[in-house]
């Protein structure tokens, strides 16, 4: 038997897909993804806050690795990490990110990408104090860095035995966000 083979072979779309009617989606994504969110803690999704986050180097390759959402709201989807870190560099050189969360019970994902801000040193320091005795040592003042992906872009996408995906798409545009799901042939916007 081939990889290719192998692979195909293994099952995927296993989860129970959540109900999901995109008609009835709120104005703001920050409010679906706090549902989605709850959901996924109710069904005692395992690391429900774990995300993937990628970013950009200094040659244009995409960099990606997996950290946990600090907070979320209508200032951004919130992370932090080491300013002299690999992702603290990039950040620096090239201010935009993608996260992705993968709810593989509920088969769904979001995905967010936008402009990344620093948050301020006070909002850093209270993340760093948040965090164990042991995971903060070693750690300068102002080592300790609180950042937020501003969207321009979240996506919602539930996933369906059947493979006929809802993927709904908030765009912000003209200081407002619109939203309608979009074909993944097309790209085009029904909602």
């Amino acid at each position: 038997m081939t990889i290719a083979a192998r692979f195909r072979a293994v099952p995927s779309l296993t989860g129970d897909a959540a109900v999901f009617d995109a008609r009835d989606a709120p104005a703001d994504p920050v409010a679906l993804f706090l549902s989605w969110l709850d959901d996924a803690l109710d069904r005692c999704v395992a690391e429900p806050l774990s995300m993937t986050l990628a970013t950009v180097d200094s040659d244009g390759m995409p960099d990606a690795r997996t950290v946990i959402l600090k907070d979320v709201s209508e200032r951004g989807w919130a992370f932090a990490g080491h300013r002299g870190s690999a992702k603290g560099r990039q950040l620096a050189d090239r201010p935009t990110a993608a996260l992705a969360f993968w709810w593989q019970p509920l088969m769904r994902a979001v995905r967010v990408r936008g402009r990344v801000v620093e948050a301020s040193a006070d909002e850093s320091a209270a993340d760093l104090a948040a965090r164990s005795r042991s995971a903060r040592a070693g750690i300068s003042p102002g080592e300790w860095m609180l950042w937020r992906v501003v969207p321009e872009r979240v996506e919602f996408w539930q996933g369906r035995p059947d493979r006929d995906h809802v993927r709904l798409v908030y765009r912000w545009r003209e200081h407002a966000w619109s939203h309608g799901i979009e074909s993944a042939r097309s790209g085009a916007a029904v909602l």
